[in-house]
């Protein structure tokens, strides 16, 4: 079977899109599929290692998120989204892989293990062992369960990986797979070397095989041409078909129909013919006389061109009897020339064949093609055109042949659609890089929406924000203008108050001043004033008005024993009387109740 391997730039581009299914399996969310409600702790999170061997060893064709439906248990989101990966890439590989049914069913069952190493490890699931080895598959896409020894082995290994991949889920490691893939390339690479051989002896044993039928068959059209609806004697046909058949063959063999030899040989048929059937002969008796003449040795001659042995005397004894017969104008017995239980098959086709063009066969050399439908399919390999005979050489595209068609009955098959082309086929490597990114664009998609989705947020509780900022704002705007009018309003009413109190002050001082006033000037000579001492441990002192001046204003007082002579201007003795540092005896207590008077006219004023 033809083996391609995936090209060095084919790796490095599949190895970049493998790592992105780490951020696939962060980051993805599929609906429907059973996340959790939130993040869960890791002790909560349900071990699947059982539940996924246990579906693969019952080889079980069914996803990976359908079994994780089937149980209520709790998975986390990159178990759900590593199962989904597995599924997904899977079942793309079952509809492009263009393998067999059977073959690519038992494939994709590798989703459970394939699931349970990306939850584990990530991108390093697919190794560059297991890539390739699904990626050598596509050494296998001419495969069909036909029960042959070929279809046989090829499923034998497969149940050795159903053994291998059990091995991983029980030691919880790669390396039964991994050692199995391994074997699996040096088996390939062994098979690969002696398939070339295989095809080479193929082909040249097909086509020695295709020169000797076409021999054959061309000898047995010239001889069912030259016999039908004759009747000869028997010595004749005993010649025919126990000598010249077999001249015939040779001589289509070495030079074809249209040889010298081979015309020759066929010329000389027609005279046996001729010869025997006296409803030919017997009409031309001149002419029957000259061909047995020179019949024998005309015989006898083509013979020695074909073969090194000689044509022995007893081989020509019965041609001479009829001869003899013959020409003494004797009918000899006849028998029919081909008997009608057909045991003598030709085919007329043989004698007009024509090589097929190059270009009408070769762009179908080399491919693949399929009969039937589903897991009846038959895939069979177009090996070579036999051009000597116009078949079909169909192998199983390793060396094996599957069997002979007909051109043109292949050509009836493919335009009735009995038998088509192979679809056009996907590696595994192929599967796997272009589903992973079409997951990671739907992922990068997902992730810029609740980026939006996340920013959108904040700039609504930015608004909210700045707009509770800004009612917090006016209130406290609002709260310092009623807090600054009232502290307006407290200054106004302290200022008045003030202003208030400075008017009663100055009013009070007022009528304190013209009562003191009233009073000074109603002190007469005798009249007698207290005045209080300058230091608080002595005592006042009682004087009395001993001489006032009405021009220079002046009081003079002195004690009672008219010493300690005191002066006071008026206004100085208004003042102390104001300010209560001196009081005039005997008006002291009518001054102080004018004095109340006053202060409470003008308390009540105000109120």
């Amino acid at each position: 079977m033809s083996h391609s391997r995936p090209k060095s730039h084919q790796v490095a581009s599949r190895k970049a899109a493998a790592k992105k299914i780490d951020d696939v399996l962060a980051g993805i969310r599929v609906p429907d599929l059973p996340y959790p409600a939130g993040k869960l702790a890791p002790e909560s999170v349900s071990d699947w290692q059982p539940l996924l061997f246990s579906c693969w060893t019952e080889q079980r064709d069914e996803r990976v998120t359908h079994v994780l439906r089937s149980v209520h248990l709790n998975w986390s989101v990159r178990q759900i989204n590593a199962a989904y990966v597995a599924d997904r890439i899977m079942d793309v590989f079952l509809k492009t892989s263009g393998l067999h049914t059977a073959l690519v069913s038992r494939i994709a069952r590798l989703r459970f293990y394939l699931a349970w190493r990306m939850n584990l490890d990530g991108h390093q699931a697919f190794s560059d062992t297991l890539l390739v080895w699904l990626d050598s598959f596509q050494e296998w896409r001419g495969w069909s369960n036909s029960g042959g020894r070929s279809s046989k082995s090829l499923l034998d290994q497969l149940d050795a990986l159903v053994i291998a991949v059990s091995v991983g889920f029980e030691s919880g490691t790669t390396e039964a797979v991994d050692v199995f893939c391994g074997q699996w390339q040096d088996d390939s690479v062994k098979r690969n070397a002696q398939t070339g051989k295989l095809r080479e002896r193929l082909l040249a044993t097909e086509q020695g095989a295709a020169r000797q039928r076409r021999a054959d068959q061309t000898s047995r059209a010239l001889i069912g041409r030259a016999l039908q609806g004759r009747k000869l004697p028997q010595p004749v046909l005993h010649f025919i078909f126990d000598r010249w058949q077999g001249l015939l063959k040779q001589a289509v063999w070495d030079a074809g129909v249209n040889g010298e030899t081979c015309r020759h040989g066929n010329k000389l048929l027609e005279w046996l013919v001729w010869v025997g059937d006296p409803s030919l002969s017997d009409k031309d008796r001149d002419r029957l006389y000259h061909v047995g003449e020179h019949l024998g040795d005309r015989l006898v001659e083509v013979w020695n061109r074909v073969f090194d042995r000689p044509l022995t005397p007893n081989a020509l004894a019965g041609i001479g009897t009829v001869m003899m017969s013959r020409l003494r104008g004797e009918t000899p017995e006849l028998v029919d020339a081909l008997s009608k239980t057909d045991n003598f098959p030709w085919n007329p086709v043989w004698l007009g064949f024509e090589a097929i063009p190059l270009e009408a066969f070769e762009p179908f050399e080399g491919r693949w093609f399929v009969e039937g439908e589903g897991a009846a399919e038959q895939r069979r390999y177009f090996f070579a055109l036999l051009e000597e005979t116009a078949e079909i050489l169909w192998t199983n595209g390793g060396g094996v042949k599957l069997g002979l068609q007909p051109w043109q009955e292949f050509c009836q098959a493919h335009s009735g659609g009995g038998i088509r082309p192979l679809p056009a086929q996907t590696p595994f490597g192929e599967v796997l890089e272009d589903t992973v990114e079409l997951l990671a664009g739907a992922c990068e998609k997902q992730r810029k929406q609740r980026e939006q989705a996340a920013e959108a947020a904040r700039a609504r509780a930015d608004a909210l924000r700045r707009e509770r900022e800004a009612v917090e704002l006016k209130r406290q705007e609002q709260e310092a203008a009623r807090k600054a009018d009232l502290e307006r309003q407290r200054k106004d009413a302290e200022e008045k108050r003030l202003a208030n109190e400075q008017a009663e002050h100055e009013r009070v001082y007022r009528e304190k001043t013209l009562l003191a006033q009233k009073h000074v000037a109603e002190i007469s000579l005798g009249g007698w004033v207290l005045v209080d001492a300058d230091r608080p441990e002595k005592e006042a002192s009682r004087l009395k008005l001993a001489v006032r001046t009405n021009a220079s204003r002046k009081l003079i007082f002195v004690d009672k024993l008219g010493l300690n002579r005191r002066e006071f201007l008026d206004d100085e003795l208004v003042l102390g009387i104001v300010e209560g540092k001196i009081r005039v005896l005997g008006g002291a207590a009518e001054f102080d109740d004018t004095l109340s008077q006053v202060v409470g006219r003008i308390r009540g004023g105000r109120s």
